[in-house]
């Protein structure tokens, strides 16, 4: 994916109306007046996705308490997510991007190395989105491990 098609700070968020694990629709603008952080992945219940919604479920009350909510978001269907949330006692919801519009609206799904080859796939991304729906962090391919305490520290949390 080329640079140009990329999310940077001051642009505004891409809106979106997705389905939860629960078959609830959950759209960008609910958050509005609140800070959100919105992070793209690419399946449920694989090790780096699990590593990381964990590491944001146990940050979970530090971010809220900060201000910031949590959205994470893959292709899953809902009954994936689901499983992914009951089974990891995940408290944030998980948005399904079956057709990944959203993701690919935000730069998150497009052209990426995996194992050397160039594959098309989920862009391992996050996002902060200030309260009046503008990008104040766009995070592009990051590692799943770590991530969420840089996170945290770049927000002062």
């Amino acid at each position: 994916m080329s640079e140009q098609n990329r999310l940077s700070i001051g642009d505004k968020a891409p809106e979106f109306s997705l389905l939860d694990a629960d078959g609830n629709t959950v759209s960008l603008s609910d958050y509005r007046g609140r800070s959100v952080v919105v992070y793209f992945y690419p399946a449920a219940s694989t090790p780096g996705c699990t590593k990381e919604a964990c590491d944001f479920r146990d940050s979970l009350a530090v971010l809220n308490d900060a201000g910031f909510d949590v959205l994470g978001i893959s292709p899953d269907k809902p009954a994936k997510l689901a499983a992914f949330r009951d089974a990891e006692g995940l408290t944030f919801p998980l948005l399904a991007d079956e057709d990944k519009s959203v993701m690919t609206a935000w730069g998150a799904f497009g052209e990426k190395q995996n194992y050397g080859k160039t594959v098309q796939g989920v862009i391992r991304s996050t996002f902060v989105v200030d309260a009046d729906g503008k990008i104040a962090k766009a995070l592009y391919n990051v590692k799943a491990t770590g991530h969420v305490e840089r996170l945290r520290k770049d927000l002062g949390v």
